[in-house]
């Protein structure tokens, strides 16, 4: 019998080790063609994704080219490696790790993404803080999640490509953190967002600092599919709004949570004032050229409407400025029903002038309309009458 059982033991060791050694194999047949690529075609994510394409035909196959080109392609920049910037754009952060080759992990995260995407594989951006041998870490950290094969999975292409040692990075492809199930990256990486931890039974900050990650069935189920799907629907200041909720839900528990929190509220109050600024100037465009259709107008009357124009020409010219005007007062009554939105006591003022200006506008509009009217319901000459009113002894006949 213990004969029998050893036999056993040696034929499982075996196949797993055969199994372990296959997948291995897989790698390195797609790694040394990623890393063949010319670096002729390496200068922008489009010509990296192109040639991926081309060399790859399936979703797993190509992510598993782009993580390994950016993680051994871009050296990890240790002066900066505090330096996260949650107010710069993705594309550049994409675009500084592909020109200098160089770069934190917001940049490896961005530049994994942004070839995905332009590859055919829907991936975002994951930003939150991590845990390492028991320790949670005082700076963010970003990382990606890709959706391969109907799956989300997530990916690190900055720890994947080595470590620090002694105040230095050390370069080394670690693949423990390709392709990652969310179940197991949740263990040292959780995102501000807990949408973004693609798990059914989220867990909390708390949960997080205290190493409980397993899958807990007695909370509340949350379908994360759907979720995304909602997000991905809303409008940019929702998807803030929501991300900004869901953030402080889960938990302030550190410094970093809370200032990503205060970014992303920041975030929302200059989306906010900027809908502002471009709905008054929007308002003041359409005035003025209400203004300025209402003055050809007048010049035109004024010329007793010559050179001739249809009846329909004509009167185009006042439902024109009505449209203007009447869009104009739509954006201001828009900046003065935004929800949550604080208008400075200048501003408001402009505001109060504009409408103000607008209901003038629209009073002398509809003179003109009325006076319009009557002209198009009469004869040639009445309304020529109209142009030339004959009197007697001063009092108009016409």
């Amino acid at each position: 019998m213990k004969l029998i059982i050893l036999i056993l033991l040696i034929f499982f060791t075996a196949v797993n080790g055969f199994s372990q050694k296959s997948s291995e194999n897989d790698f390195r047949l797609i790694d040394k063609r990623a890393l063949q690529i010319p670096d002729s075609l390496t200068k922008t994510t489009s010509q990296i994704a192109t040639f991926f394409n081309n060399e790859f035909s399936s979703e797993k196959e190509r992510v598993r080219a782009i993580f390994i080109w950016v993680a051994s392609n871009i050296q990890y920049d240790v002066e900066n490696m505090f330096a996260i910037n949650f107010n710069e754009k993705n594309e550049d952060r994409a675009a500084k790790a592909l020109t200098t080759r160089r770069g934190i992990c917001s940049n490896y995260a961005a530049l994994f993404t942004e070839i995905c995407l332009k590859s055919g594989i829907k991936a975002v951006i994951v930003e939150g803080y991590t845990k390492q041998n028991g320790f949670v870490d005082y700076i963010p950290h970003a990382w990606s999640a890709a959706l391969i094969e109907g799956n989300w999975f997530l990916f690190d292409p900055t720890w994947g490509s080595g470590y620090m040692s002694g105040g230095k990075f050390m370069k080394k492809i670690n693949n423990k953190y390709f392709k990652v199930q969310p179940s197991i990256l949740i263990q040292s990486h959780i995102p501000f967002d807990y949408l973004l931890q693609f798990l059914n039974y989220p867990i909390t900050n708390h949960e997080f600092y205290l190493g409980k990650t397993k899958e807990n069935k007695s909370k509340p189920f949350f379908n994360f599919i759907d979720s995304l799907k909602f997000f991905e629907q809303q409008t940019l200041i929702d998807q803030l709004l929501s991300t900004a909720y869901r953030v402080e839900k889960n938990g302030l528990k550190n410094s970093i949570i809370f200032d990503r929190l205060r970014q992303l509220k920041m975030e929302i109050e200059v989306y906010r004032q900027n809908k502002v600024v471009n709905l008054f100037n929007t308002a003041s465009f359409e005035y003025n050229e209400g203004i300025r259709v209402y003055n050809d107008f007048i010049n035109f009357r004024n010329k007793q409407f010559n050179p001739k124009r249809s009846d329909e020409e004509i009167q185009s010219m006042l439902d024109s400025v009505e449209t203007k005007l009447n869009s104009a007062k739509l954006k201001l009554n828009q900046i003065s029903s935004s929800e949550g939105t604080t208008i400075n006591s200048n501003n408001l003022n402009l505001v109060k002038q504009l409408s103000k200006s607008i209901e003038d506008a629209q009073f002398q509009l509809k003179e003109q309309q009325d006076w319009l009217r009557l002209y198009l319901s009469k004869g040639e000459s009445g309304r020529d009458g109209m142009f030339n009113k004959r009197t007697i002894f001063g009092i108009p006949i016409n």
